[in-house]
């Protein structure tokens, strides 16, 4: 930051005036909504809060409204005007750049800068007082926090030359693009390496000898010399159905149990812990998945999802609801659950799929899906190979957002930083 400091140290050797909004730019509260067409007003675009995002627009959503033409100017934006969300979240703000006419309601108050005073400056001086909670002792309200426009003019803000401003908005864009470029290299990294694990454990459990993984081949060929003999689900275990377990039901303590919506949005491959529980005297009356049993969700929005299965390897036994199966078979347990992600489970469970809306799969119908059976040593290599897979894609999964938030936090330090000035005596 040593330009900006010699910048500083040059233009304002005893520190920066501080003034206040409404002295620096000019406030305008946005227009109420009318009901009804009215005589002589003309329909123009408006911005809604909720189009509003910290430090942009979503414009895929915007509607018209009527306003008079002597009151077009008052109510709508220009191009480099100011708008912050007056209620809600109040203090999201973005800088309008367009040339596009746009009006805006009265949820948002749009703020015009006057000479020597940067729209990208007072962003970023209300971003980050709203952020640090600066501001908080001007929001009214019990459940749903505003400002007023009197107290929003109040709002103190550091102003050095225009030339600093300017600076120190160029740094933190750079920062803002940076962050968006690192973003786009994990997320596609991410995506490759599930490609590559999705790609080897299909050919890992077609089980034909081919699958390109030496070790895995060579067992194939020395223990099942004329091929892997397929089963169907149906003669290798038994579906159970759970029951009786609503969300209403979960609590922090008690028996182990598992929503089938859980497995959807919380477990992965395996578990051996749950995160809900069920009071004992209910979970009396509920069926229990054993160790090594499979939990599948058969109901879902989607056919991709419906039909996913956890491995259940807790020492205990675990309560499952409705809308969820129990597989109770011979195999080792994580091979069937990483069957149960594989294509071709999914290609024959698709001719069962039922329902329009809401899509399910029945016991019955998954008890004719046929499964490639190895010997055990062959299930447990296979195991072994898609959990250092399946390690290395969640691995990277947890530290994206991980990586991500550390540049959000280093961007937030130096951003508050930047905006921190010693004020002039």
């Amino acid at each position: 930051m040593s330009r900006i400091d010699d910048l500083i140290a040059e233009l304002c050797p005893s520190g920066v005036e501080f003034k206040t909004l409404g002295t620096i730019a000019d406030t305008q509260l946005g227009k109420m909504l009318n009901s009804s067409k009215q005589t002589g007003a003309v329909t123009m675009p408006y911005l809604r809060n909720t189009n509003l995002r910290w430090g942009g627009f979503d414009l895929s959503d915007v509607n018209e409204m009527d306003i008079f033409p002597h009151e077009r100017e008052q109510f709508t934006l220009r191009n480099g005007d100011l708008l912050i969300c007056e209620g809600g979240e109040p203090g999201r703000c973005a800088v309008w750049k367009s040339d596009i006419p746009m009006a805006f309601q009265n949820a948002m108050h749009r703020v015009r800068p006057k000479g020597g005073v940067s729209s990208d400056f007072l962003a970023l001086q209300i971003e980050s007082q709203v952020k640090s909670g600066e501001l908080d002792r001007l929001f009214s309200g019990a459940t749903i926090k505003h400002f007023s426009q009197q107290k929003l003019r109040s709002v103190r803000i550091p102003l050095p030359p225009l030339e600093v401003q300017r600076e120190i908005v160029a740094i933190l864009d750079t920062f803002t693009e940076l962050e968006a470029e690192l973003e786009a290299e994990l997320e596609a990294e991410l995506e490759a390496r599930k490609a590559q694990y999705e790609y080897y454990r299909d050919a890992l459990l077609r089980l034909d000898g081919n699958s390109g993984i030496a070790r895995i081949d060579k067992l194939i060929a020395e223990l099942c010399p004329d091929g892997v003999e397929r089963k169907m689900l149906g003669d290798v275990g038994v579906f159970i159905r759970g029951n009786g377990l609503q969300k209403s039901d979960l609590t922090e303590s008690g028996v182990s149990a598992i929503h089938y919506g859980q497995i959807h949005t919380h477990y992965g491959t395996f578990a051996s812990e749950t995160k809900s529980f069920v009071n004992p005297e209910h979970a009396i009356k509920l069926r229990k998945a054993a160790t090594g049993d499979l939990i599948i969700a058969t109901t879902s929005e989607d056919d991709a999802a419906v039909g996913k299965a956890v491995a259940w390897l807790g020492d205990h036994n675990v309560a499952v609801g409705g809308d969820a199966y129990i597989y109770r078979h011979t195999l080792e347990p994580k091979y069937m659950a990483y069957f149960f992600q594989s294509q071709q489970f999914h290609d024959q469970k698709q001719r069962y799929i039922s329902g329009t809306k809401v899509r399910r799969l029945s016991g019955n119908n998954l008890s004719k899906v046929t499964i490639p059976i190895p010997p055990l040593e062959i299930q447990q290599e296979i195991v072994r190979i898609l959990d250092k897979f399946d390690a290395l894609v969640n691995d990277l999964s947890i530290g994206l957002p991980a990586e991500l938030n550390a540049r959000r936090k280093q961007y937030e330090y130096y951003r508050d930083q930047l905006l921190t000035f010693k004020e002039t005596v």
